[in-house]
């Protein structure tokens, strides 16, 4: 037995156990942006492998809760941000709300544990583990309406194993880093025993970094649209004051008098801060100005319209397509508390954070047309939905690229729009199109097909980032038939885990 076996099996017993699970997952999110340190990651993973193993199920769950809960504490710390510098809550509750979140969150790894325990799948640990770490991942994108948050792939996006991700989504990342971290521990301990965990590594590694450069949509070279993305830098404290709406239109419209002409001009989440029925004459004014010079503008503008029965007014967080472009599509999912409040009647008004301006948005509808530019079809995500890999896969089919825009001023300088950010990235890898974002304070760029930054522009500053975007045909593996083909192999991974455990 090597050393690192003795260490481990004497600490598994004790409470130490708990407090190293708690600091594996606290460690996860240093392999994120912005520090990207992905080798960390295996680490964290392989501990929490070591720390499970012959436990019984209470005590495997609650391992992984704690895991979970240490993830969530440190990845999600950008929330007490928005709740304390924006959302005037004190810093005593924010770090309690925070707590609850990280706790909640953690519900959903502990399951997780208990059934790796119950059916003893810790004996092909490298394979099981991952599998229910990824069926955990897509749990968090649906239930509940779904925080994809904190997904381990995403720190791989720089790795050759991000060649997964155009087959496999970032849960296909996800799986493979799993296996990576847990593989690399069994090898440490049992050398030259472990050539099947070995043999793994190899074909994950060698295999993604073949695969990473391979074109799976065609990116039309010949057809370079020319674009100009307006960031406005607007404080955040200041973006929904009366007295701050037409001096923002004023900043935009400053910005963008020299870039009509270009084929897109695009601003960012609710640029224009006002309804846009109470917006009428200054959207008339930007679309002459744009139409003149043959540009599509587009903006994100809040949308209100009177429900089916005229009962009752509906407010939607929106994007439109004007001048050279047409179209107008209202955002699928909000954002908990910062776009609707989840049993409104008893938390609106409780405490400062749960009354956040704009923060009555309805769903919008989940059959939404492309939005059309410069006649090329683009596929509209607006800020939080670019979080969720099947939405986008399902979106950005009929699309010859993407656009997001968001406004990350809640964050601050916090770890979030980092995050944020590499979602974007990892998002165009999967599709293979290019992605075009554009921020209020950053991070402003054009992302290519590869999932590689073109160009950026400067966070907390105003300014325009001028590029290009190439439209694309046809799919990738992920876009064509989405998360099933993943749940279908961590299904294999697990049924082979049970099957061994009852052999012996």
């Amino acid at each position: 037995m090597s050393r690192l076996s003795q260490l481990m099996h004497a600490v598994r017993p004790t409470p130490a156990a708990f407090w190293l699970a708690l600091i594996a997952g606290a460690l996860m999110p240093l392999a994120l942006a912005p520090l990207t340190w992905w080798p960390v990651a295996l680490l964290g993973i392989g501990l929490l492998a070591d720390l499970l193993e012959g436990q019984s199920p209470r005590r495997a769950a609650k391992t992984t809760f704690l895991f979970g809960f240490g993830l969530w504490l440190h990845g999600g710390s950008w929330l007490v941000v928005s709740m304390h510098d924006f959302g005037n809550t004190s810093w005593p509750l924010a770090l309690a709300l925070l707590t609850f979140v990280a706790a909640l969150m953690a519900l959903l790894f502990l399951p997780l544990g208990w059934l790796y325990a119950r059916f003893k799948l810790d004996r092909l640990a490298w394979l099981t583990l991952p599998a229910l770490l990824v069926v955990g991942e897509w749990l968090r994108s649906w239930v509940l309406t779904g925080f994809p948050w904190l997904m381990t792939g995403y720190g791989f996006i720089d790795t050759p194993i991000a060649g997964w991700a155009p087959l496999f989504g970032v849960y296909g990342v996800s799986l493979a880093a799993g296996i990576t971290g847990i593989a690399l521990f069994k090898i440490v301990r049992e050398g030259k025993k472990a050539y099947l965990p070995l043999v793994t590594l190899g074909v994950i590694w060698i295999g993604g970094g073949l695969l990473n450069p391979i074109a799976w949509t065609q990116v039309d070279r010949s057809q370079a649209m020319s674009v100009s993305l307006v960031q406005g830098n607007i404080p955040q404290e200041s973006k929904w004051a009366l007295e701050w709406r037409d001096k923002t239109v004023k900043i935009y419209r400053d910005l963008s008098a020299q870039e009509w002409g270009r084929d897109i001009v695009l601003w960012p989440e609710a640029a224009i801060p006002m309804f846009a029925h109470e917006a009428q004459d200054v959207l008339a004014d930007i679309e002459n100005d744009a139409l003149k010079k043959g540009s599509a503008f587009v903006t994100g503008i809040p949308y209100a319209t009177w429900n089916k029965e005229r009962t009752g007014v509906l407010f939607y967080n929106s994007i439109a397509a004007m001048g050279d472009g047409l179209g107008l599509y209202h955002k699928q999912q909000l954002v908990p508390i910062g776009e609707y409040i989840p049993f409104e009647d008893w938390l609106r008004g409780a405490i400062p954070f749960f009354d956040l301006p704009m923060s009555s948005f309805t769903w919008g509808p989940s059959k939404q047309a492309p939005l059309l530019v410069k006649a090329q079809p683009m596929a509209p995500f607006i800020c939080y939905e670019i979080a969720y890999p099947e939405l986008v896969q399902r979106l950005s089919k009929p699309a010859a690229f993407l656009t997001t825009i968001s406004n990350d001023g809640w964050f601050g300088r916090s770890i979030g729009p980092d995050q944020h950010f590499e979602m974007v990235r990892m998002r165009a890898k999967e599709t293979g199109r290019y992605i075009l974002r554009g921020t209020n304070n950053g991070i402003t760029a054009i992302i290519n097909d590869q999932g590689k930054v073109v160009t950026q522009a400067p966070r907390f500053v105003t300014a325009v980032l001028r590029g290009e975007v190439y439209p694309a045909q046809g799919f990738t593996f992920w876009q064509r038939f989405g998360v099933q083909p993943i749940l279908a192999l961590c299904a294999l991974l697990l049924v082979a885990g049970l099957l061994v455990s009852r052999r012996r």
